[in-house]
């Protein structure tokens, strides 16, 4: 008989011989499923992800789930972006409300869309995808992980069977990058582990192959060339996100976004852009993701490669030519 130890490395040396599967369908041209989660409406980097995803035709969007916070004005505003791309046939679901101290810096945005096409319980709609589309759907996780989390209290065995999790989350060897510091550490987590440890945790031990772009690899900074660039053109995404950006920047003080989440979408759509290393990462209950001797239970992106990201992001945006189905607005915003 097995010890538990010897299963969890067989299931783990199993999920990740299923991951390079996955890198041969991807190679053959098959486009990949996938789930989006995120707490879109807070940083407007996960505008930029959802749009590159929407922009990346070797992604097949499932669904677009919404977590953390106000949920239900979240998935709103995903509702609006798919809306003005003319992407409606994509699922929204709202997830888990919670509690949420970050400002919803792009609420009057959200707030304007017509919502016509929202329905609750996005942790139900995931594992009814996963059994319907088993050891084929990437879920990419751009906010805290309290659905992935409930998903794995729910039905443990149904979620182990995603073929993976592209993850924006945690910090290995560098932390946030401070004004003045000249060697930043991880010396505080990672915002989306953060707000939910104990889920991060089950998702570090479920055995799913976790592709983990934490913060040692995703600041990248959406600076003023690149703001021209995208002014330079019209359509209903890239005005959308000019929109976005004011609103944040407003808000939040700022001028320039970090593309945190972005990042993690361009990986999904092409690992080229960021070389991994297999780790073992365990997550403490501050949210601190530490990697530790052990069996490998993610790949990580420690290294940040600008050039490579924005030479997979800009021409997505720039020249995708999506267009919006009829009036995304509440009648009284028209």
């Amino acid at each position: 008989m097995l010890s538990g130890r010897r299963c969890l490395v067989l299931l783990i040396a199993l999920a990740f011989a299923t991951a390079e599967s996955w890198a041969q369908s991807r190679q053959a041209g098959t486009p990949e499923r996938v789930i989006i989660d995120t707490d879109v409406g807070d940083d407007v980097d996960d505008a930029f992800a959802v749009d590159l995803a929407l922009a990346s035709p070797e992604l097949e969007i499932l669904g677009i789930s919404s977590v953390w916070g106000d949920t239900a004005m979240r998935a709103r505003m995903l509702d609006r972006m798919l809306c003005e791309t003319g992407r409606t046939q994509i699922a929204v679901r709202a997830g888990i409300a919670t509690r949420a101290t970050a400002a919803f810096t792009q609420l009057a945005w959200a707030k304007a869309g017509a919502g016509r096409n929202l329905r609750d319980d996005a942790v139900t709609y995931l594992l009814e995808q996963i059994k319907a589309h088993p050891n084929e759907i990437t879920l990419i996780a751009l906010g805290p992980l309290t659905n992935l989390g409930a998903a794995i209290d729910r039905d443990p065995a149904t979620f182990a069977k995603l073929k993976r999790v592209v993850l924006m989350g945690g910090a290995v060897y560098r932390g946030y990058d401070k004004k003045g510091s000249t060697a930043p550490q991880p010396s505080e987590p990672e915002y989306n582990i953060a707000r939910d440890p104990k889920a991060a945790q089950k998702l570090f031990r479920s055995g799913v192959p976790i592709f983990m772009l934490p913060l040692d690899s995703t600041q990248i900074t959406f600076d003023e060339s690149k703001r021209s660039q995208l002014a330079a053109i019209s359509t209903p995404m890239t005005d959308s996100l000019q929109i976005l950006m004011a609103e944040w920047s407003h808000n939040r003080g700022k001028i320039y976004p970090t593309l945190f989440d972005a990042v993690a979408v361009a990986y999904a759509v092409a690992p080229s852009t960021c070389s991994v290393t297999q780790l073992h990462i365990e997550v403490d209950d501050q949210g601190m993701t530490i990697p530790i001797p052990g069996v490998a239970n993610a790949e990580a992106c420690l290294v940040p490669n600008e050039s490579a990201f924005y030479a997979l992001l800009m021409p997505r945006l720039l020249q995708q030519k999506m267009v919006g189905n009829g009036s995304c607005l509440e009648p009284s915003q028209r």
